[in-house]
């Protein structure tokens, strides 16, 4: 079982753990053991998750989430496999988190007069340093 939040726990039948051989430095050890970890969890037909968190999970930009809606994960930070299984379980955990808490709605708000002003102003000093630039009239 993972427990995400008091409210959210996730069933280990739910969670698909997938070793593979980790890449880089090790030497022999790397080549021999399958200490990387692929955590698999179907955000589309979990039953565990809230409607509200799994669409906003879905409505994430992640590079981690297949096209059929499933959140994969590998961790292959550390040398020994029970390490790397706590590292994936953690941060699918973080990732669901972020998902629970829900964005502040954006308050329509108007530009004060003086941030007009200031910008105009802006744009009228910005015109004559680029009108200064140019030769003067009657002087070719």
């Amino acid at each position: 079982m993972l427990s995400v939040t008091r409210s959210i726990v996730i069933p280990e039948p739910e969670l698909v753990e997938r070793f593979l051989r980790a890449d880089g430095p090790g030497g022999q050890h790397v080549n021999r053991t399958e200490s990387a970890v692929e955590l698999r969890f179907d955000v589309v037909h979990s039953p565990s998750l809230p409607d509200e968190v799994r669409e906003r999970l879905l409505a994430r930009a992640d590079r981690r989430l297949t096209t059929e809606g499933v959140l994969v994960i590998q961790a292959r930070r550390f040398r020994d496999q029970g390490r790397n299984r706590d590292d994936a379980r953690e941060r699918l955990a973080e990732v669901i988190r972020g998902a629970t808490i829900v964005p502040k709605k954006r308050l329509a708000t108007r530009p004060t007069r003086a941030s007009k002003e200031r910008r105009l102003a802006g744009k009228q000093q910005r015109g004559q340093v680029k009108a200064g630039r140019s030769r003067p009239k009657g002087d070719e």
